[in-house]
């Protein structure tokens, strides 16, 4: 584990959703799987093999259960839990989860970005879960959305090595830039593919 990001004073009950009662511990229990991400140890690797800078299904199978918590199941995705999943998207270099991680992110990404803007989101499990699409629940146009929360989501895109075609479409969409063609969006959020 990383000494700067997680105590060794911390228990590993820490990542257990049963244990989570905020979106704030959620997005620690977040980081804890980013450190795992990263080092290729910890709690969330135990018993396991896993490679440093790999996201695997069980990473993906981890924040799932950790961002379905029973305490924050009916709770927006909050800042803090985005800009973790936003970290876990980063430090994995290598992927093996089948794009299980990259529909999580978008999801989460759009459920904080319109319930930071004051539309009205399912509650998580619904939201997040892999059956639902995000077509179903996500907001299609820039009415009602905030330009902050947009840039802000923008921003943590911007010159990434990871990028996620679905939430790419899906902030387009919402802009209006839906006409442009996929090979000129990078260009608009300034990240490559």
């Amino acid at each position: 584990m990383s000494a700067s990001r997680v105590k060794p004073t911390e228990p590993t009950s820490a990542v257990e959703p049963s244990r989570i009662s905020s979106s704030d511990g959620a997005a620690l229990a977040l980081a804890v799987v980013r450190d795992g991400v990263i080092t290729g140890e910890g709690p969330t690797t135990k018993g396991r093999v896993h490679f440093s800078r790999e996201l695997d299904a069980d990473d993906a199978a981890w924040c799932a259960r950790i961002l379905t918590a029973r305490a924050v199941e009916h709770q927006p995705v909050s800042r803090a839990e985005a800009e973790a999943l936003f970290e876990i998207n980063e430090a994995a270099a290598e992927r093996s989860d089948d794009g299980v991680f990259d529909d999580l992110l978008a999801k989460a990404i759009v459920h904080h970005a319109a319930s930071a803007s004051g539309l009205p989101v399912p509650p998580r499990t619904v939201a997040l879960a892999p059956e639902t699409a995000i077509e179903s629940w996500a907001p299609t146009h820039a009415a009602g959305v905030d330009t902050e929360v947009l840039e802000w989501i923008a921003s943590q895109m911007r010159g990434k090595r990871n990028s996620n075609l679905t939430l790419m479409r899906l902030v387009a969409t919402i802009v209006g830039m839906a006409t442009l063609p996929l090979v000129q969006l990078p260009n608009v959020f300034d990240i490559g593919m």
